[in-house]
């Protein structure tokens, strides 16, 4: 049984001016997120800034989606690190949390082989009883799981169920997938590409896009869940010019400044991220009115 399908967000963490976590707007994404057909919340991962956050601070804002959400719609803590015995610290401690399942980054900037990165996920796996989905972001983190190392995790650990494929190279994920025969569950890691990896047995995505766009992004993946990839392709190539405003400076400078846009009060990023630059602010502000979004 999968965590989720369809359309997860990637959530942001908003901060008050003086840098604080502003737990009462975060509140108002959760419930925008909730009330607007998101089909799970990945809370603390690269788009939530967890890389500049305390392991303290990042394990109360993990705990306070958990409860706010309530077991409405699955909550998936991000609670990886390059440091093994940290992602397992991290991963117990959201399981007791009532976490439904952890993402699990490569490990970043030591990176490791791919015996290393079987250690690494196996120790993870083998502390807890939650599920994890791994996160492949090679662009990010200089570590590529490979389709057979994936599948090898997938078979020899039962809570082993997922990956977030952000590899970008749809031939790798294609060679994963015909390796796994069913044994691990596929969601896109990057927006532009939801229809492709769901048309090779991807069961939806961990989404930038649904923090902006909750409904419209759940719509895609739900027409590819129906098998109505015509319709979902045209959805898809409509978001496309978004998607790339949102992605004009890294991630997650452009959402930060679209989510302000529409009503939140997002505050600012943390250094070294810095705000948006104002000719691609204006660029993104441009796209969002022409998909629809209500911008203020």
């Amino acid at each position: 049984m999968a965590i989720f399908k369809g359309a997860g967000v990637a959530i942001a963490t908003p901060f008050k001016a003086n840098g604080e976590v502003n737990y009462e707007e975060f509140e108002r994404l959760i419930e925008f997120q909730v009330q607007n057909g998101t089909d799970a919340i990945i809370v603390c991962g690269t788009t939530g800034e967890a890389a500049t956050m305390s392991e303290k601070e990042h394990m109360e804002v993990v705990k306070f989606c958990i409860d706010k959400v309530a077991k409405r719609i699955p909550v998936i803590a991000g609670t990886g690190s390059n440091c093994t015995e940290t992602a397992i610290e991290l991963s117990k401690l959201a399981q007791e949390y009532g976490a439904d399942g952890v993402l699990q980054v490569t490990p970043y900037y030591n990176k490791a082989t791919q015996g290393g990165l079987i250690a690494h996920f196996s120790a993870i796996a083998d502390a807890i009883d939650i599920p994890i989905i791994l996160y492949n972001v090679p662009s990010r983190t200089g570590c590529n799981i490979l389709p057979e190392t994936a599948v090898k995790l997938a078979k020899e650990h039962k809570n082993i169920v997922g990956i977030k494929d952000a590899t970008g190279n749809i031939s790798q994920t294609i060679k994963m997938m015909q390796l796994a025969e069913g044994c691990i569950d596929l969601y896109s890691g990057d927006d532009d590409q939801i229809v492709p990896i769901m048309s090779v047995g991807g069961l939806g995505v961990i989404s930038v896009l649904s923090n902006i766009a909750p409904r419209q992004t759940h719509e895609i993946c739900q027409k590819c869940l129906d098998g109505d990839f015509a319709a979902a392709r045209e959805l898809q190539f409509k978001a496309y010019p978004l998607v790339k405003a949102l992605f004009s400076e890294v991630n997650p400078i452009p959402v930060k400044s679209a989510l302000k846009m529409i009503g939140f009060n997002a505050g600012p990023l943390r250094l070294p991220l810095t705000e948006m630059e104002p000719q691609n602010q204006e660029k993104l502000r441009e796209e969002m009115i022409k998909f629809g979004l209500e911008v203020k």
